[in-house]
């Protein structure tokens, strides 16, 4: 009997160091990261991949943001600084583009840099889905991934997080 407590009592304390364990990862992620080219986003803390998502991007998605209009995803390394919960899109986070460089870049080659790179869930409202028209990649420069990915997203990721975006 004293063996059969002394099992329930260590697995007790297994679940529930495993259950704050888990707990932890919560809003701990130190990074998100971003393979355009193969249509993946991770969620990163430390040296582990917490969780990973397909995404959708601009329908023009190779190579670096330029001008406004151009349907690309910018690439580098730029901050999440804001949740907007009135989105035209389910839920979405902005990522800070234009940074100093992008607008000294757009500014010395006479365009506008364009803005509003968000991660955002699907469009919301009646009528047919833009993906339906364009394909894989259906966003104007954005990420997209699904609603309830979104939600998880939002879940894991802290405002000031770091996002590094590459082909």
């Amino acid at each position: 009997m004293k063996s059969l407590f002394s099992m329930l009592s260590f697995v007790l304390l297994c679940s529930v160091v495993f259950s704050a364990s888990s707990m932890e990862t919560e809003h701990k992620v130190d990074l998100v990261k971003v393979d355009k080219s193969a249509r993946k986003m991770y969620l990163i803390q430390g040296n582990k991949i917490v969780r990973w998502y397909s995404i959708s991007l601009g329908a023009n998605p190779r190579g670096h943001k330029l001008p406004e209009g151009d349907k690309r995803t910018p690439e580098g390394r730029y901050f999440l600084d804001l949740i907007n919960e009135k989105s035209s899109f389910y839920r979405s986070i902005r990522i800070n583009y234009p940074n100093d460089t992008d607008t000294k870049r757009a500014a010395k080659l006479g365009f506008d840099p364009g803005g509003q790179i968000m991660i955002h869930g699907q469009k919301n409202g009646n009528g047919p889905h833009p993906s339906i028209k364009r394909g894989q990649d259906w966003t104007d420069g954005c990420i997209a991934i699904d609603n309830e990915k979104m939600d998880e997203f939002l879940s894991l990721v802290r405002i000031g997080t770091p996002i590094d975006i590459e082909w």
